[in-house]
């Protein structure tokens, strides 16, 4: 009888543990390529037209967001169908970093949706919390993101932007780590993630009709920016790399340059003269003029500022893991047109992401790091998962290119357009851009990159803030005017941890 009853026992624990892988594939590991039966005609449960899938989905204890060691995402239990409210307790300064997770619209954004395995709980990662939630009868639970940004300072940038329309992107330069990533003007994702239909549709009307685009994270996305004379870094750099200048050059600085084929003079920012007419190399970079950087970008030559431009990252994907849009460096099909893009002008494009990244490489000695936003996933009890490890992304320029860049952008925010970006104990090395928007109305778009540190030569900061133009800027704006206090306010959070 004994060894029948011990027979038995073991069939049974068989049985027990078959069910139990089979229960955890199922439902944990192909859970989203299921098909279930809904009248005569099979549905897959990822398809939102199903009610089922989305109480499913949307009614899950989903993981947190986390920046600082607080939520910035976070799910409460509700008395409702979805069981799980998922709140946002600082919404407008993180949102275009969160995202919104919709139940109403079926959808989610930003990180939410970057990070929906693991915050649904369904990544391979967390196969053994799904098993230990199996075997004790608990609620599956998701795991959470601990994001890379520095509540400070992203905290320093909302404030400095004052909800004027634009971005500010700060990164380590030395691992990549995005420190801050503020978009404005934001919305509140609260109202999105409402279950109250009427609220969530009424916050969506409102939002889509906003000629501002709160939705838009113009860090890494939206309309991209000119990048105006943020760009002579990239120039200079082209110049460098082809011979057609040294740190120690004289460069011609006419007050007008008539363009190749065309009628159009060429001035300097509000006219102004640039020295006499001939000037070092670092005079003109310091005071941003545009002619002589013009005669460089033609002297260079469009092919060879394009493929500047692509060693630096323009034209190449990125996630982090947010998807980035591409900056843009154009065709021209002109000698006139490669004058205005070695100034950041025609149609160059790009976004504060990677302008930050430009700032961030020349700090780094010429090392570019892939830019990225999630320090560590963690799993539904807040242990450690993964840690992420910084990359290197590629190397555009070599350690003296870097030295030389990093001494003419030295002496642009110590004497020159970009004194206001001046941090009263701190080093540090810019370069403003004041960019044209092609209307009559209001000021142009102004920017200000750089990078900072309590030693130079060991920046603990990179920067890159932008201000859309229009009636928000006064028609005398300069980057150095408007983005510098910003970028003022941003470094003094950073370098003071």
């Amino acid at each position: 009888m004994n060894r029948q009853i011990h027979q038995v026992t073991i069939l049974v624990l068989v049985m027990f543990l078959t069910l139990c892988t089979s229960v955890t594939s199922v439902q944990g590991l192909a859970r989203p390529a299921l098909w279930e039966a809904s009248s005569s005609q099979g549905t897959l449960t990822t398809d939102s037209r199903n009610s089922r899938t989305v109480y499913a989905e949307f009614g899950t204890d989903r993981g947190q967001i986390i920046v600082g060691g607080d939520a910035v995402a976070d799910s409460v239990s509700s008395d409702d169908a979805y069981a799980y409210q998922r709140t946002y307790p600082q919404g407008e300064l993180y949102a275009p970093i969160t995202g919104y997770f919709s139940t109403y619209f079926a959808s989610m954004t930003g990180m939410e949706q970057a990070g929906n395995k693991l915050l649904n709980g369904e990544d391979p990662s967390l196969f053994s919390s799904r098993v230990k939630s199996l075997i004790t009868g608990q609620t599956q639970r998701g795991g959470s993101l601990e994001l890379t940004i520095d509540p400070e300072v992203q905290q320093a940038a909302w404030d400095a932007l004052a909800g004027r329309r634009g971005s500010v992107v700060a990164l380590n330069p030395s691992t990549g780590a995005i420190l801050a990533m503020v978009s404005s003007p934001s919305y509140d994702p609260n109202l999105l993630a409402s279950h109250d239909d009427e609220t969530a549709q009424g916050a969506w009307d409102s939002l889509i009709d906003d000629e501002a685009r709160p939705l838009d994270n113009r860090a890494i996305g939206g309309n991209l920016y000119p990048p105006g004379s943020t760009f002579k870094v990239l120039t200079v750099a082209a110049g460098l790399r082809t011979g057609k200048i040294t740190a120690n050059s004289e460069v011609d600085a006419p007050n007008t340059l008539t363009l190749p084929g065309t009628n159009h003079a060429l001035s300097n920012y509000a006219s102004e003269s640039c020295g006499n007419g001939r000037v070092t190399l670092a005079y003109a970079f310091a005071e941003s003029c545009n002619t002589p950087f013009a005669q460089l970008a033609m002297d260079v030559g469009d092919e060879a500022l394009a493929d500047e431009a692509s060693r630096w990252g323009f034209g190449s994907d990125l996630s982090i893991p947010l998807s980035v849009s591409h900056s843009v460096y154009p065709a021209n099909d002109s000698v006139a047109q490669t004058a205005m893009a070695g100034i950041g002008q025609q149609s160059v494009r790009a976004t504060p992401l990677m302008m930050a990244m430009v700032a961030a490489t020349v700090a780094n000695d010429g090392e570019q790091m892939v830019p990225y936003l999630i320090s560590q996933t963690l799993d539904a009890d807040l242990q450690v998962v993964s840690t992420t490890k910084p990359t290197v992304a590629r190397t555009p320029i070599d350690s003296d290119t870097a030295a030389t860049l990093t001494s003419l952008m030295q002496e642009t925010v110590n004497s020159g357009t970009g004194t206001p970006a001046q941090v009263a104990g701190v080093s540090v090395a810019g370069k403003t851009g004041t960019a044209q928007t092609g209307s009559d109305d209001g000021g142009p778009i102004t920017w200000f990159i750089g990078f900072a540190g309590t030693d130079i030569n060991n920046p603990t900061v990179a920067v890159a803030v932008v201000l859309d133009g229009g009636e928000q800027i006064p028609t005398t704006g300069t980057g150095g005017s408007v983005a510098g206090p910003i970028a003022a306010s941003v470094i003094d959070a950073a370098v003071d941890q």
